[in-house]
């Protein structure tokens, strides 16, 4: 009876030391940026759901494409509909990737910290790797991961209308802003 109660004792321990490990955001930050001598177009997205596992480094992102907003309602309609991001057939976009080198975050102790990231994009049905610096800033136990990165938008099947391709840069700037909190 001794040994069981030591044995749970140890499980807890383990199973309570893991899930210290890991942070989560249900409402994380996203914004693209597209830049041309025609417009500018900005959109946020404020439900990014993401995971960090502070041990491996193991780093993921979801989000609703639909969750995006623009400040002009035309601009919305165009980003979701076929020409674009075709949202009824690819509701989600995702990343998955590791922080290389995670042993530089001191997760303990109050600090930013460079990092960089590699893992898969996916946007649409396509999947490419991407590789990204950022800041991981750590303040009172709270947990921050910043990046700014850009991608080729006909690399991911986004085309647009031919007559508002002048309109729409071929890179469009990714900005991540996300708070964890440990799970």
């Amino acid at each position: 009876m001794f040994m069981k109660a030591i044995a749970i004792l140890v499980c807890l321990f383990v199973t309570t030391h893991v899930m210290a490990q890991d942070y989560i955001t249900r409402n994380g930050s996203i914004s693209i940026y597209s830049h041309t001598e025609m417009e500018d177009i900005k959109g946020n997205n404020n439900e990014v759901v993401s995971l960090l596992n502070s041990t491996t480094g193991t780093f993921d992102f979801k989000v609703a494409i639909k969750s995006f907003h623009f400040p002009k309602q035309a601009m919305e309609d165009h980003f979701n509909d076929e020409n674009y991001m075709e949202t009824d057939k690819f509701p989600k976009a995702g990343f998955s990737g590791k922080i290389t080198d995670i042993s530089a975050v001191n997760f303990a102790k109050d600090g930013s910290y460079n990092v960089v990231v590699s893992g898969n994009l996916t946007i649409k049905d396509v999947t490419k790797p991407v590789t990204a610096k950022g800041v991981i800033t750590i303040k009172g136990g709270k947990l921050n991961a910043q990046s700014v990165f850009n991608v080729n938008r006909k690399e991911y099947k986004i085309m647009g209308q031919s007559f508002v391709q002048s309109k729409l840069s071929d890179n469009i700037q990714i900005t991540v802003n996300c708070d964890f909190e440990k799970r």
